[in-house]
């Protein structure tokens, strides 16, 4: 296996810690990140070759060459950190969520907010695009809840909330009428809405991460142990372990890549690694953002390239 380690583009301009990265749908062309600086960042990374960066301006005050390289848009709404992403399958809309205790939903193209949901009891960790035409936008919070929003119609309220976990809800994914949510109560709870039953898999340890495998048929979860599970969602039998990063006190991202041959994640250890899924043996080890803690990583579904975010406000 030939694991995609040559660095093509290094994107800066945020003006503090990276805590999301996601590629635009479809081929991917686009990266969006989320930062502590309150603001989302589109660009294209094409036009942001590694030199095209102005290295020795300071995180927070980049110089005209880093400010320019490869953004496209800066979208500014937020008044707290910006904590996680999601963006539509037309890549039309994206939705973010953060220390506003809200949900926001955004045009990408005009910049402008489309709407902005408010009910959670705190900070929002995670947010995912649900429903046929995704009509849906699903958000988990530091409040211990599951919440799902309209996005067509007027409406303020969640059409649907779920209040099962224990402490802060951490990550959600969508697959068609099953949403999978993780919480720092060590439990991944998969609610399915159609059939209105939950399905439970204890971890024992803060989960941090979940992602599913193409063929729907496993989740990828990373908890707080420095462990990442491969789970079978059928019977929740553990199908592979990945070991030999560190995680143990902050949200650390994890994926899958090269078609579901091997798994990425950051660390806080200032290193990404790569494991092959089936042997679960580490292929590639690599220092990124400054030895700082390594939060997201994301993989272009299209190609082989993958993107991380950092404490350093790289990406």
């Amino acid at each position: 296996m030939i694991f995609p380690n040559r660095l093509t583009a290094k994107l800066t301009g945020h003006g503090g810690p990276v805590h999301c990265v996601t590629f635009s749908a479809g081929a991917g062309q686009y990266v969006l990140t989320g930062s502590s600086d309150r603001t989302i960042r589109l660009y294209n990374p094409l036009k942001a070759a590694p030199s095209a960066l102005a290295s020795d301006a300071p995180v927070g005050k980049p110089g005209p060459a880093a400010a320019a390289a490869g953004l496209i848009q800066t979208y500014s709404a937020h008044g707290y950190e910006v904590l996680d992403l999601a963006v539509s399958d037309d890549n039309a809309r994206f939705a973010s969520v953060g220390g506003d205790r809200q949900v926001f939903l955004w045009d990408v193209a005009t910049g402008r907010t489309l709407r902005r949901w408010a009910g959670h009891g705190g900070r929002v960790n995670a947010v995912a695009f649900g429903g046929p035409a995704q009509e849906l936008v699903v958000s988990g919070s530091f409040d211990a809840t599951v919440r799902v929003w309209d996005a067509k119609s007027a409406a303020t309220k969640p059409v649907q909330v779920f209040e099962d976990a224990r402490d802060s809800v951490s990550c959600v994914v969508v697959a068609g009428s099953e949403i999978v949510a993780g919480s720092v109560d060590g439990r991944v709870r998969v609610y399915d809405v159609r059939m209105g039953v939950v399905h439970t898999d204890v971890l024992g340890y803060p989960v941090t991460s979940v992602a599913l495998t193409a063929d729907g048929t496993a989740v990828l979860v990373s908890t707080l142990d420095s462990t990442l599970r491969l789970m079978d969602r059928v019977n929740g039998q553990l199908l592979q372990a990945f070991c030999g990063h560190a995680n143990t006190e902050y949200r650390v991202r994890s994926c899958l890549g090269l078609h579901d041959a091997v798994v990425v994640s950051g660390s806080e250890d200032g290193h990404l690694y790569a494991w092959d899924l089936l042997e679960g043996k580490v292929v590639e080890k690599m220092r990124a953002h400054e030895g700082k803690v390594a939060s997201a990583v994301a993989w272009n579904g299209k190609g082989r390239e993958w993107a991380s975010a950092g404490g350093d406000g790289e990406y």
